[in-house]
C-alpha cells in the first residue's frame, strides 16, 4: 500500500511503529576501534611492514582525511583524521555497507566530530570499574562495608548510564540516522541454535549459506570473503598506481567491514539476545551485557570462558576478540602478498569498488554475483577466524539460556497514586488569601506502548492513557469568618472532600508539547525524517532538556510537557461548599459546583527497575503542578441568594506512584 494514501486514523500508528525499532549495535565506537588497534598493534613485523604499504597505498587519494598510520596511537579528544582502527567502529553503526563507509569516512562533514565523541566516550568509559551489577555483589558480613560496596556499585552504574546517554545524544546529533540504521534485522546478533548437537559445519551451513537470515557470522563472512577475492587481484594483476590505489582501499573497507561483524561476536549481548520480539531482544541483550556471560568457543568446547558486552568491555575481552582479528587480518594481507597459506583463487571479476550488500535494509544473505560464488575452497580460512568465535546459545524450547524483557513493547498496567498538594487559596474570592492542602488518592487502569531504555537507561519514549478515579480529603483552609468557621473537617474547608474521574495521557516531545502527534502525517511524506524527530524526542528532545540523569539512587527527569492529567469533578453530581456571606452577620451560603483540574508533572524520579519476563513494578516520585478551574457554579441556599463567582486555584504538589504493567 501507498503510505502516502493511508487513512488519518492510521497516522496514529506511526509514533508507536518508530519506536518498536530497536537499536541493534554491539560494542561501542571506542570499544571497536581498541580492539581492531590491538590486533594491528600485534601483527609480527613482515605483515605489520605489507599492512603499512598497503595503507599508505590506500589512503594517498584522501590525506586530509585519512591517517598516515593504519593504527593511530597518538590521536587525542580531537581526532583531525580517521586510521584503519577506527573502520570497524564506524561499519555497521555508522554506515551501511562499506561502499558507504568510504563515501562517509572520505567525504562527509560530521565523521571527524563522531570521532571526537567517540574519543571522549572512551575517556569516560575508562574511569569506571567494571565490576558485577549491585545486586550480584557478595556479601561480607560488615554492614557498613556491604552498603558501602553497594553505594560505590551504584554510583559505577550511574557514571555509566550517564556517559552512554551524553555520547548517544551526542553521536544522534552528528549522525541523524544512528538509532534506527541498524534496527530492521539480526545483523549484529548471532543466531542462535537449533539444537545442543548442533556441529560448527551445521552451524555454519545454518549461518553461511545464501538465504540464510542476516546475522553477525554471515555479515563477517560475506566481506571478509570481497576482501579476498580483491587481495588476489592485487596479488596477480599489474595495475597502475592509481587502479592500486582504489583496490588497496577498496580491499582494507571491505576486511575493516567485516571485522565489525567478527568482533559483535565477542559481546555477550549479541551472543545470548537473538531471538524473541523487540522487547525480549533488547532485555536480553541488556542484560547479559551487563552481567557477563559464560560462553565456550567452536575451538575449545571444552574450556569456556567469560564475555562482557557493550560499554562494559575489559582488558581481557579486547585480547580475546583481537585474536580472532588479527587470524583473520593475516588472511587478506597473505592472500594481497601472494604468499597466502589457504588455496585463494584468483577471481578476476572482484570489483574496483568498495562492496555495496547493504546489511541495514537486507533480512537474509544473498547469492554472490557470477564469477565470483565461492566453491568451498575459501572454507579453511573461514574456519580459522570462526573457530574462536563464542558458540551462541540454543533458541527456544529446552535449555535456551534465561530471557528478560526491558520495559518495551504494548502493556496494560494498574497504577496508583497518593499526593499532597499545597493550594493558593479557596475557589471564592475572599478565600484566596488562605493557603493550604490537599491529600488525595487515586486509582487508574492503563494502557500504551513501553519504549523507557529503547535507546539506552536514560531514554523515555514511553506513551500511555489511563482512566481512573480520585478522592480528595477536605482542604485545611476554612472557608471563612461565618458561624459555621467552628465545625472541624469537611464542614469548615474551603473545598470540601470531592471524588472525580480521571484521565491521563503521556507521550514525548521533539520542541513543544504533542507536537510528534500534530505533525505525524509527516510520517507517509517523509518518513526518514519523522523516524529521526521521534528518536531525538525519546533521547531528551531537540533542546535535551528531557534527558534522564542517573544518580547512584535512580534517575532524575525533566518531564514538564510529557505528560497531562486532567481530573472532572461532579460528573456524579454536583459538589458543594459553603461560600461566605454576601454581608457581614449573613449566613453562608450552600453552592453546588464542578470543575475540571488540569496538571503537568514537572520533575520525576525513578529508582532503577531490574529486568523482569513479561511483568515490571516501579515506584516513582513526580513534583508536579496545575489549575483547578470552575466549571459551573449555582447557589441552592438560601434560594433567592445571590450568585457567587468562583476562582481559578493554582496548585503545587508531590505524589508517590506504583506503576504496575503487563507486557503483550
Amino acid at each position: 500500500m501507498d503510505r502516502r494514501r493511508a487513512s488519518t486514523p492510521l497516522l496514529l500508528l506511526a509514533l508507536p511503529v518508530i519506536f518498536t525499532s530497536v537499536p541493534a549495535d554491539a560494542w561501542v565506537y571506542p570499544e571497536h576501534r581498541q580492539i581492531a588497534l590491538q590486533a594491528v598493534l600485534t601483527l609480527d613485523a613482515e605483515r605489520a611492514e605489507v599492512f603499512q604499504q598497503l595503507w599508505r597505498e590506500a589512503s594517498a587519494a584522501y590525506g586530509n582525511r585519512l591517517c598516515v598510520e593504519a593504527a593511530d596511537t597518538d590521536q587525542g579528544l580531537t581526532p583531525d583524521c580517521i586510521d584503519w582502527a577506527a573502520l570497524s567502529a564506524i561499519a555497521g553503526d555508522h554506515s551501511c555497507s562499506s561502499l558507504e563507509m568510504l563515501e562517509t569516512v572520505t567525504r562527509s562533514d560530521w565523521i571527524l566530530q563522531l570521532a571526537d565523541v567517540a574519543a571522549q566516550l572512551q575517556v569516560d568509559l575508562a574511569r569506571i570499574p567494571i565490576e558485577p551489577p549491585p545486586d550480584q555483589l557478595t556479601q561480607s558480613g560488615d554492614l557498613r562495608d556491604d552498603v558501602r560496596r553497594r553505594f560505590a556499585a551504584e554510583s559505577n552504574r550511574a557514571d555509566r548510564v550517564n556517559a552512554l546517554r551524553t555520547a548517544d545524544t551526542r553521536m544522534q546529533r552528528v549522525d541523524s540516522e544512528y538509532a534506527t540504521r541498524a534496527a530492521a534485522n539480526n545483523a549484529h546478533f548471532l543466531l542462535a541454535r537449533s539444537t545442543p548437537t548442533q556441529t560448527g559445519i551445521e552451524y555454519a551451513d545454518l549461518t553461511l549459506t545464501p538465504g540464510a537470515e542476516l546475522n553477525a557470522i554471515g555479515v563477517y563472512s560475506w566481506y571478509h570473503l570481497s576482501a579476498l577475492q580483491k587481495a588476489g587481484r592485487l596479488a596477480n594483476e599489474s595495475l597502475s598506481r592509481e587502479a592500486r590505489s582504489d583496490l588497496a582501499r577498496s580491499m582494507l573497507f571491505d576486511e575493516a567491514f567485516a571485522l565489525h561483524f567478527l568482533e559483535d561476536a565477542f559481546a555477550s549481548g549479541h551472543v545470548a539476545g537473538t531471538w524473541g520480539d523487540a522487547s525480549q531482544r533488547k532485555g536480553t541483550h541488556d542484560f547479559y551485557n551487563q552481567n557477563g556471560l559464560e560462553a565456550r568457543t567452536w575451538a575449545g568446547q571444552a574450556d569456556s570462558i567469560v564475555l562482557m558486552g557493550d560499554a562494559h568491555m575489559r582488558w581481557e575481552d579486547v585480547e580475546t576478540a583481537a585474536d580472532a582479528v588479527i587470524k583473520s587480518l593475516n588472511q587478506v594481507l597473505d592472500a594481497a602478498a601472494g604468499r597466502s597459506t589457504y588455496d585463494n583463487p584468483y577471481r578476476p571479476a572482484a570489483g574496483d569498488a568498495p562492496d555495496d550488500f547493504d546489511v541495514c535494509r537486507n533480512t537474509h544473505l544473498p547469492h554472490r554475483q557470477k564469477g565470483l560464488t565461492p566453491d568451498g575452497e575459501y572454507l579453511p580460512a573461514l574456519t580459522e577466524t570462526l573457530e574462536p568465535t563464542p558458540i551462541p546459545g540454543l533458541g527456544p524450547g529446552l535449555g535456551s539460556m534465561p530471557r528478560f524483557r526491558s520495559e518495551l513493547g504494548p502493556f496494560m498496567g494498574l497504577s496508583g497514586m497518593i499526593d499532597g498538594r499545597g493550594i493558593s487559596g479557596g475557589f471564592e474570592q475572599s478565600q484566596n488569601q488562605d493557603s493550604g492542602t490537599i491529600g488525595g488518592l487515586e486509582i487508574a487502569l492503563r494502557g500504551g506502548l513501553g519504549l523507557e531504555g529503547a535507546l539506552g537507561d536514560s531514554s523515555d519514549g514511553l506513551l500511555f492513557t489511563s482512566l481512573g478515579f480520585r478522592t480528595d480529603s477536605p482542604s485545611s483552609n476554612k472557608f471563612g469568618d461565618s458561624r459555621l468557621g467552628a465545625f472541624d473537617g469537611n464542614l469548615s474547608a474551603a473545598i470540601p472532600a470531592r471524588s472525580g474521574l480521571t484521565f491521563r495521557v503521556r507521550m514525548p516531545y521533539y520542541v513543544l508539547p504533542a507536537d510528534l502527534l500534530l505533525l505525524s502525517p509527516l510520517y507517509f511524506l517523509d518518513p526518514d525524517a519523522y523516524t529521526r524527530m521521534a528518536v531525538s524526542s525519546a533521547n531528551g528532545g531537540l533542546l535535551g532538556l528531557q534527558q534522564g540523569v542517573a544518580t547512584p539512587f535512580g534517575r532524575f527527569q525533566f518531564v514538564l510537557g510529557r505528560e497531562l492529567g486532567i481530573t472532572f469533578y461532579g460528573l456524579d453530581g454536583d459538589d458543594q461548599l459553603v461560600a461566605p456571606a454576601e454581608a457581614p452577620g449573613s449566613t453562608g451560603r450552600i453552592v453546588d459546583f464542578k470543575s475540571t483540574a488540569y496538571e503537568l508533572p514537572i520533575l520525576e524520579f525513578r529508582p532503577y527497575r531490574s529486568f523482569s519476563r513479561n511483568q515490571s513494578s516501579s515506584i516513582l516520585f513526580q513534583l508536579y503542578g496545575g489549575v483547578d478551574v470552575p466549571r459551573s457554579a449555582n447557589v441552592v441556599i438560601p434560594e433567592d441568594g445571590p450568585p457567587v463567582d468562583l476562582d481559578t486555584i493554582w496548585f503545587l504538589g508531590l505524589r508517590m506512584a506504583f506503576d504496575w504493567r503487563y507486557y503483550f
